[in-house]
């Protein structure tokens, strides 16, 4: 008879199996233990017909690969701690030195920070291209292009590019496409079926920051790599392995128990930041709006001809993000105040959660050159979360007077 400290650690007793509840279970392990030295021996996880390591998945995470693959009309899928860590993913198993990738001029920040530190660093070159000329990018296209990141819309200036003319040149010069989706969270469009029946077109890999639209609570930091393509996924595995990459169980809980909302969220969110949007075309402070779905806005012919499917009577789906340019006779000190004063916008970075954020930018730095497109004066962007929406009318308006009253 073992003594009592050890019966506890090898304990017989094994629940039964039939058991079903809405939300999957929560497998949590480094250790995964085999029945033989044959299985331990033959076991696969490359393909999720075994489990052999916690970090190479497990019921839970494999659960969650699976539904985020599906969300967004791809095969494969692998979880990351972070949106960035997928984009640092997919560049460390795609690019070698002597290679180069091409960043649209507007993508996410970090993205364009990690080319030219460790990417540079270790002799992988990087060309910034204009987002909304599609000629631009076909020129920049060479020898040594390996990977041309995508991203639909921008990330702080929400213009959004004519996608599918970037996916049919990159197609053509059989470049490896890589789409940030973090705004179209695979609702908005589906990233692997951009073309039509006759003429199928998709990107290669779609990254997500399940951070924001699938977690929705402001407190999960994860990110996703979805394929099509065994061989690339299969590549983009290996070098997930050989990073040590992996998630928390109790934080791929809270992304499926938050997965079946999240359509209903987004629909909030767009609703919110449409009115609002449309609200700020109408105050004398702002020389420009930015936002997708409203006519006028930089690419929003692309984005209905996408998200609406060039329907008219189509409303299309948008993320909850719209930006402003503050009428530049404010004072940056005046536009900080403005930000300052508003009480249910916080300041912070990310979005989808339930609070409304906002953040002011320094758009010149940020830029090669000032867009065309854009107009001059300070640009601010906007995370419109799940208050009620005549709440955060009223409180952008109490801002503006507080801020900029003479």
């Amino acid at each position: 008879m073992p003594c009592p400290t050890t019966d506890l650690i090898h304990h017989p007793y094994v629940p039964p199996a039939e058991f079903a509840a809405p939300q999957p279970g929560v497998f949590k392990a480094s250790t995964v233990i085999f029945p033989n030295v044959a299985a331990m021996r033959s076991r696969e996880w490359r393909d999720k017909s075994g489990y052999t390591y916690g970090l190479h998945g497990t019921p839970t995470t494999f659960i969650l690969e699976e539904r985020l693959a599906a969300i967004e009309g791809g095969l494969q899928c692998l979880l990351v701690p972070s949106g960035l860590a997928a984009i640092a993913n997919v560049a460390l198993s795609l690019l070698r030195s002597g290679d180069e990738v091409l960043i649209p001029d507007n993508a996410y920040g970090p993205n364009k920070t990690l080319a030219r530190g460790e990417l540079q660093a270790w002799g992988i070159r990087h060309r910034f291209y204009d987002p909304m000329d599609p000629a631009d990018l076909a020129a920049q296209i060479g020898e040594h292009t390996r990977l041309v990141w995508l991203e639909a819309p921008g990330s702080v200036t929400l213009e959004f590019p004519d996608l599918v003319e970037q996916v049919r040149t990159c197609r053509a010069r059989g470049v490896t496409t890589a789409l940030d989706n973090t705004w179209g969270a695979g609702l908005a469009f589906d990233p692997f079926d951009l073309g039509t029946l006759d003429a199928p077109l998709a990107v290669d890999i779609s990254v997500h920051a399940l951070t924001k639209y699938p977690s929705g609570g402001g407190d999960v930091l994860m990110g996703s790599i979805v394929t099509r393509d065994d061989a690339l996924h299969q590549r983009l595995k290996m070098t997930h392995m050989r990073l040590g990459l992996g998630v928390g169980a109790n934080d791929a809980e809270v992304l499926l128990r938050s997965l079946p909302s999240m359509s209903l969220r987004y629909r909030a969110h767009d609703a919110s930041a449409r009115a609002l949007a449309r609200w700020c075309q109408g105050r004398p402070e702002f020389v420009q709006v930015l936002h997708p779905a409203l006519a006028g806005s930089p690419g929003h012919a692309h984005w209905a001809a996408l998200c609406a499917r060039g329907e008219p009577e189509r409303p299309g789906r948008a993320a909850g993000l719209f930006s402003v340019v503050i009428d530049p006779r404010y004072t940056q000190a005046q536009v900080d105040a403005f930000c300052d004063a508003l009480r249910l916008f916080k300041l912070g970075y990310s979005w989808g959660g339930p609070m409304s954020l906002v953040v002011p930018y320094e758009l010149a730095q940020m830029r090669v050159r000032w867009p065309a497109h854009l107009q001059r004066g300070t640009l601010v962007r906007f995370s419109a979360g799940l208050e009620d929406v005549a709440d955060l009318q009223a409180d952008l308006e109490q801002a503006l007077v507080a801020a900029f009253a003479a």
